[in-house]
């Protein structure tokens, strides 16, 4: 068994996810399901130690036994590029590998309104894109700034964790810098930015109060600046940003986020009638009614605002899934699943 077949398997079955770990099948997870390789035994600790290792330099084989976690990217040359976690589960190594799309889609691809194009085209400001693991946040920060790569001059930086999808430069220069390799943590390389010329700035995922004041701070001082944070709606992103301050910051940190935040794109993946999945998203603009509820901590009124903004492309999660229910890309199964209110979902 080797690692690169286990990849092409991912590749070739069409599969977000492949995951090791001993007493269990290679397993790939196929529309939202875990579904085992067909054919393959199950791995021991040897082989599973073996598989992981394979991908690993000395360096990080060393650093992977020392600190008991590791997140790195692979390649296959020609196929695709994986994100891939390492881990020990009861004394055994385990393996999480996220597969990366070759081509970074278009927008229109990944079925984004307008009011996204016009959002990247903003000189400054923070845009957020949130929501739980595997629901395909990289995949829309990739499409965003694939669009800004390809309409205007500018210095575009991302700070991953590892380094996901591969951008070629077209009209903007672009610098991809990875955690461990590239830089030492999220908030040192935000913290040197702006020493270094940037109109945008990626953020992969902002993790701790130094992380998410500094991203703050950089699209308060002139820069548009992209990030994600693993929150379900827009109004826990807004709680959730406050809340990580003490309370003595507080006020603060609501003034500045009433004044940078552009948007915040909640969103999830949906199984799809036919196969494959859809994003449902949640859209929150910030006009200056949404920019007085957050300066004036009044952050249970977002949604009711976000409800009624729909002429400027406002929308809840819960209107966007009985959209899509209508529109019958979804069940009414997966609609109800995600739903806030699911007894308003018709029919």
């Amino acid at each position: 068994m080797q690692i690169d077949q286990l990849f092409k398997t991912a590749v070739k079955k069409n599969a977000s996810d492949l995951h090791l770990l001993v007493g269990k099948p290679p397993i790939l997870r196929v529309d939202g399901t875990l579904c085992e390789i067909p054919g393959l035994p199950e791995l021991n600790a040897k082989t599973t130690q073996e598989l992981v290792f394979s991908i690993l330099s000395e360096k990080q084989q060393k650093k992977f036994v020392e600190e008991r976690e590791l997140d790195v990217s692979y390649e296959i040359a020609g196929l695709s590029r994986f994100r891939v976690n390492l881990h020990w589960e009861k004394g055994f190594p385990g393996l999480v590998a996220r597969v990366i799309a070759g081509i970074i889609p278009t927008l229109e691809q990944i079925t984004m309104p307008q009011m996204v194009y016009d959002l990247c085209r903003l000189p400054q400001g923070l845009i957020l894109i949130t929501g739980p693991t595997g629901c395909g946040k990289s995949t829309a920060l990739a499409a965003m700034i694939n669009l800004i790569n390809s309409e205007r001059s500018a210095h575009i930086i991302t700070l991953e964790d590892p380094i996901e999808f591969m951008f070629e430069p077209k009209k903007c220069i672009i610098k991809q810098r990875q955690l461990g390799t590239d830089t030492l943590s999220f908030a040192a390389g935000l913290k040197h930015v702006l020493r270094q010329d940037p109109n945008v700035v990626m953020v992969g995922e902002m993790r701790d109060l130094e992380t998410i004041a500094t991203t703050i701070t950089l699209a308060e001082t002139g820069h548009l600046v992209l990030a994600t944070l693993h929150t379900y709606s827009a109004a826990q992103t807004i709680d959730r940003i406050i809340d990580i301050f003490p309370p003595y910051q507080q006020n603060q940190i609501r003034l500045q986020l009433s004044i940078t935040l552009k948007s915040v794109i909640s969103q999830r993946l949906i199984s799809k009638i036919g196969g494959g999945r859809i994003a449902a998203r949640e859209f929150l603009i910030n006009t200056p009614a949404i920019s007085n509820m957050i300066r004036e901590n009044k952050i249970a009124q977002i949604k009711s605002a976000i409800q009624t903004g729909a002429d400027i492309g406002m929308r809840t999660l819960d209107q966007d899934l009985i959209e899509l229910f209508e529109k019958q890309f979804i069940t009414k199964e997966a609609a109800q699943a995600q739903m806030l209110n699911p007894e308003e979902l018709p029919g």
